[in-house]
C-alpha cells in the first residue's frame, strides 16, 4: 500500500517537473527568438518589366543572397517559407553586351519587399549580372478562331470583342518577321441566345520555337440580341434618265424588310433607306434592276422583296 502511494507521488513529481521543464524551454526559446540576429538569406528572383528588346536565357540566374538583421522569428519564417522577391528590369544597364543591376537598385528592391522588422545590411554582389540577349519585337493582331451557331431569331450585335486585340511577339528577327497574326485555339459555341465571354489560349505558329508572347490568353466576348422584323415601303428613285424623257415605273415603291433588335427598329424611319433604279442598266424587256443604295447601321439584315421594276419611257414635248 505504502509503495503504491510513494509510486503515485513520484509520478506526479515527474509530470510536474516535465511540465515546468517544457515551460522553461518555451520561455527560453521565445526569449532567444526575440533577440536580433544577423544572417544571410537566399531569395528566389522573379523578373518583371523586361524591355521588349530583351529576353532571359533559359539558364538565367534566379537567386540572390543578402545579409539581413532581424529577430529569430523572422529568420524562422524565412527558413520555413518560400522566399521570393521581384526585380524590376525596366532600368537594366548594359556594358560590353552584358546586362546588370547595380547594388543601389538591388537594395531598393529588397528593402521595399522585406518585412518592416527586417533590416538589409548588404547584398552579396555589387552588381547582379543577368543572362539576357537582344531580340526583335513586333505588335501583331489577334485572330479569333470562333465558330458561332445562333439560336433562331438571334444575331451577334457588332463585331467580336477581343481583349487584348493585339499582342507583342518577341524573339529572333528571322523567326518573327513572317508572322502577321496570332490565332486563338478553336472555339465552337452552339445554340447561342445570350451574351458570352470566354478566355482562350493563343496558339503559337509552328515555326516559332524561341520566341514568346506578351500574353498567352485573350478574352473573347460577344453580345447576342434577339431580333424582330419590320417592313418599310420605300419610294423608288430613278437615276441616269436620258434628257428629254420621262419615265413611269410600276410600282413606284418597294417593300424593304429590315431585321434588327427591337429597340433599334423603333428608331428607324423610311428616311433611313434609299432604293434606286439605274436606267443605264435597264433590260430590253422594259425592266430595271433595283438596288438598295442606303441602309441603316447596326441592323442584322436588310432585303428588298422585289429586285426589279417595270417602266415605260416617254419622250417629253
Amino acid at each position: 500500500m505504502l509503495k503504491e502511494i510513494f509510486s503515485n507521488l513520484n509520478r506526479r513529481k515527474v509530470k510536474v517537473f516535465l511540465i515546468f521543464l517544457a515551460c522553461s524551454f518555451v520561455i527560453w526559446l521565445i526569449s532567444k527568438l526575440s533577440e536580433p540576429y544577423e544572417s544571410r538569406v537566399t531569395f528566389n528572383v522573379n523578373y518583371s518589366n523586361l524591355p521588349d528588346t530583351l529576353l532571359l536565357t533559359k539558364d538565367a540566374n534566379n537567386t540572390i543572397t543578402a545579409k539581413l538583421k532581424a529577430n529569430g522569428f523572422q529568420f524562422l519564417y524565412y527558413n520555413l517559407n518560400l522566399k521570393g522577391i521581384t526585380l524590376d528590369l525596366s532600368t537594366v544597364q548594359e556594358n560590353d553586351s552584358k546586362y546588370f543591376v547595380d547594388a543601389l537598385q538591388l537594395k531598393k528592391s529588397l528593402e521595399t519587399q522585406l518585412a518592416k522588422s527586417t533590416s538589409l545590411i548588404e547584398v552579396e554582389h555589387n552588381l547582379l549580372y543577368i543572362d539576357l540577349y537582344k531580340v526583335a519585337a513586333k505588335k501583331v493582331p489577334v485572330k479569333p478562331r470562333v465558330s458561332l451557331q445562333l439560336s433562331q431569331n438571334y444575331f451577334l450585335e457588332g463585331p467580336l470583342q477581343i481583349e487584348p486585340d493585339t499582342v507583342i511577339l518577341k524573339g529572333p528577327g528571322v523567326e518573327i518577321d513572317g508572322v502577321t497574326e496570332i490565332s486563338t485555339v478553336d472555339l465552337e459555341l452552339k445554340e447561342l441566345s445570350s451574351d458570352f465571354s470566354q478566355e482562350l489560349r493563343l496558339s503559337m505558329p509552328e515555326q516559332i520555337q524561341n520566341s514568346e508572347l506578351s500574353h498567352t490568353k485573350v478574352r473573347i466576348a460577344g453580345k447576342i440580341v434577339r431580333f424582330s422584323e419590320k417592313v418599310f415601303d420605300i419610294p423608288i428613285k430613278v437615276v441616269n434618265l436620258p434628257e428629254q424623257f420621262d419615265i413611269k415605273i410600276f410600282p413606284n415603291t418597294v417593300a424593304v424588310v429590315c431585321k434588327a433588335a427591337v429597340d433599334r427598329l423603333r428608331d428607324l424611319t423610311d428616311k433611313d433607306f434609299e432604293v434606286i433604279a439605274d436606267y443605264e442598266n435597264a433590260r430590253a424587256s422594259s425592266h430595271m434592276l433595283l438596288k438598295l443604295d442606303k441602309k441603316p447601321e447596326n441592323v442584322y439584315d436588310v432585303k428588298l422583296r422585289e429586285n426589279q421594276v417595270q417602266f415605260i419611257l416617254e419622250k417629253t414635248k
